[in-house]
């Protein structure tokens, strides 16, 4: 008796197999860095989030701390759509939505983040491998900057390399003088499965500009 063959669909052949999960962020690093972060990490930055589904994490902003320069750019920032926090609320609820982004192929990340007076503040921007570091991040208008990516203290670091524009499909490099500094975020996990995002502004002459420290736990995936 001989098993009857089973036809495959040629579309399947072309998409790795869901239990890969997503290798995108692990092959921005080296396999020793890679290994280094704790196993939720690695599992967070590893699912595959494509034909629709979502990861939801819900959690609290402890800390926002602005100096007088870094308000005003946050302020001035509200033009292309307020990518850093406009104000000093703190204890208060935040939602972080993971999805794909259709379009690239990347990921779309929207932030809502409670405020003590007024809407809450929604910050949408698209996460896409591409570019010379091979991750870029747009939030709109055509503003956008190239990340890197990196190990810390068992903590995974994204750090801007360079702004850019992209404009009539060029694409236009901030000079060092019109840059609003270093961006950083860093991801570490806390026990309980509880884990932190720390947003981190610094300019190159006025020091710390921004700081906010959420604390987050996955509720949908």
């Amino acid at each position: 008796m001989y098993a009857r063959p089973i036809a495959l669909d040629p579309a399947d052949l072309s998409k790795p197999p869901a239990k890969l999960g997503d290798l995108r962020f692990r092959n921005l690093l080296p396999a020793p860095d890679w290994d280094k972060l704790p196993k939720p990490i690695r599992r967070r930055f590893s699912k595959r989030l494509a034909d629709g589904a979502t990861a939801v994490y819900a959690g609290e902003v402890l800390e926002t701390w602005m100096s007088r320069a870094g308000w005003l750019l946050a302020q001035a920032l509200r033009l292309i759509g307020a990518p850093l926090p406009i104000d000093r609320s703190v204890h208060v609820p935040s939602v972080v939505s993971v999805t794909e982004d259709m379009r690239t192929g990347g990921q779309i990340w929207t932030r809502l983040y409670a405020r003590r007076d007024g809407f809450p503040q929604v910050v949408h921007s698209s996460k896409r491998f591409a570019g010379p570091t091979g991750l870029e991040e747009y939030v709109g208008f055509g503003v956008a900057m190239s990340l890197t990516l990196h190990v810390i203290d068992e903590a995974l670091v994204f750090r801007s390399e360079h702004y850019f524009l992209e404009l009539f499909g060029r694409r236009l490099r901030l000079p060092a003088w019109l840059s609003p500094g270093l961006m950083s975020v860093t991801h570490a996990e806390l026990p309980e499965g509880r884990f932190s995002f720390t947003l981190q502004l610094v300019h190159a002459r006025l020091g710390l500009l921004i700081r906010q420290l959420a604390v987050f736990r996955e509720v949908v995936s």
